[in-house]
Order: structure tokens, then C-alpha cells, then sequence
């Protein structure tokens, strides 16, 4: 694992677009990306690139169920403000919340079988979750309908009129289907991201908080601001980052 701090979210973002410029000029054809607050900024720097997305496929991690793609709070509808309208992808996934819970998540995982991540945007919520796979999550979990918990109904209703309005449930890769990927980002920003930065990168393996999992990859970097960082033992720091 290697960590990489930079001064501001803005600055790390734009460390993670380089990252996965070079993993494309090495061949890289398939993104796995991520909803929520922690990618906008690296959506916003690949609008406004240069670069050709269009024989790149784009696998998302989740979406909520209930909603369908054409309804203003799915993530179908933030993938296409955020980076699809700008820059079209070859061909993109996100699970469709209307569908039935078994079909939907076999044959999500057959599209991830058939095209392989190579680089897999990830966040982490304040409670650990990546994609929305919750603490206790199994780590042999594939795709499949997850009940969120409240601290993450809590993160996610600034973005809806009302907190009823959030969905309670919602499809996501599982945490095997992640570990999947070739290569992992990690992104992180914030002073309340930092207890759950320490504990998955220093703590103890564990399913009770889920991005621990990632310090089994062979081949994950995490990319942080400083407000994200700081609780995090200087020596490992600075062993990550040689």
C-alpha cells in the first residue's frame, strides 16, 4: 500500500487523474467509479481534460434501490452530470435499482467477469463503508442489496429535500467484487474522514470497519489531504510514501 498526502482535496484529485492517465497509457480499458461527495472533484478535472474517454468502460460501484435511472437523485443521474454528459465512456454501468434484487446482482457481477476493473476509484465513509458495504459486511461478499445504516443515511441527505427521501437500501459491489480490481484508489479529504482513514490503514484487519480489507490488496494507493491524515502514525506514513 502507498500513501500519498497532498495539501488539498483539489491537489489530490489531480494526483489521482494523473494516476489513471498513466494506467490508461499502459492499456488500462475499464474504470470502476464512485458516487458521493469524495470524486466530484476528480470528475471535474476529468471533464476538463483533454483526455478521450470513449473506449473506456465505466463500472459503478452502487446504486440505490427504489430509484429509477432517470430520477434526479439516482446515481444513474450524478454520473451523467458529473462526467458522462462531458466525457462519454465507450460503455457504462450502474446498477439498476428497479430491477429484481437476485437477476440484477448475477448479472451485474457477469459484467464486471466480462470486463475486468483495472483501476477502481474508491472512497471510505465516515463508518468505514466502501461502495455500501457496511460494518460487517462480509469480505467474500459479492454484488448484492445492502440495508444502509444510519450514520450513512445521515451523510447522504444533504443531497435530497428531506431525510425520509433517502433511500434505505441500496445495490453494491460487494467487498470481494472490489478486491477484484487491479488497482485501487483510495480517496479520502476531510478532518471527519480521518478516524476512519487511521483505522483502515493502521488498525486491525477487520469486517466491523471494511476498508481494512484493502490493506490485503497487492496493489491499492491512497491518496489523502492533509485534514484526512492526520491521525495517521508519521513512520508508516512516511514508509507508504518511499
Amino acid at each position: 500500500m502507498k500513501i500519498i498526502v497532498k495539501t488539498t482535496a483539489e491537489e489530490a484529485s489531480k494526483e489521482a487523474f494523473e494516476l489513471i492517465q498513466k494506467e490508461m497509457e499502459k492499456g488500462a480499458k475499464v474504470l470502476g467509479l464512485a458516487t458521493g461527495s469524495t470524486p466530484v472533484k476528480l470528475y471535474d478535472i476529468m471533464r476538463k481534460s483533454a483526455v478521450d474517454f470513449s473506449g473506456m468502460t465505466a463500472i459503478n460501484l452502487d446504486e440505490y434501490t427504489g430509484l429509477s435511472a432517470d430520477d434526479p437523485n439516482s446515481y444513474h443521474a450524478f454520473m451523467k452530470e458529473q462526467l458522462f454528459n462531458a466525457k462519454p465512456f465507450k460503455k457504462s454501468y450502474i446498477p439498476d435499482g428497479m430491477a429484481d434484487e437476485a437477476k440484477e446482482c448475477a448479472h451485474y457481477e457477469e459484467i464486471i467477469k466480462e470486463n475486468p476493473i483495472d483501476v477502481q476509484i474508491l472512497g471510505i465513509g465516515t463508518n468505514g463503508h466502501i461502495g455500501f458495504n457496511e460494518p460487517g459486511t462480509a469480505f467474500d461478499s459479492k454484488t448484492q442489496k445492502v440495508a444502509l445504516l444510519q450514520a450513512t443515511i445521515d451523510a447522504n441527505k444533504r443531497f435530497f429535500e428531506r431525510e425520509e427521501d433517502v433511500p434505505r437500501f441500496a445495490y453494491s459491489m460487494g467487498i470481494q467484487t472490489i478486491l477484484c480490481a487491479k488497482k485501487i484508489i483510495l480517496l479520502a479529504f476531510g478532518k471527519q474522514k480521518a478516524e476512519a482513514v487511521q483505522k483502515a490503514l493502521e488498525g486491525p484487519v477487520t469486517e466491523a470497519m471494511p476498508a481494512s480489507v484493502l490493506q490485503r490488496h497487492p496493489n491499492v494507493i491512497v491518496i489523502l489531504d492533509e485534514d484526512a491524515a492526520t491521525l495517521l502514525n508519521r513512520k508508516e506514513l512516511i514508509k507508504g510514501m518511499e
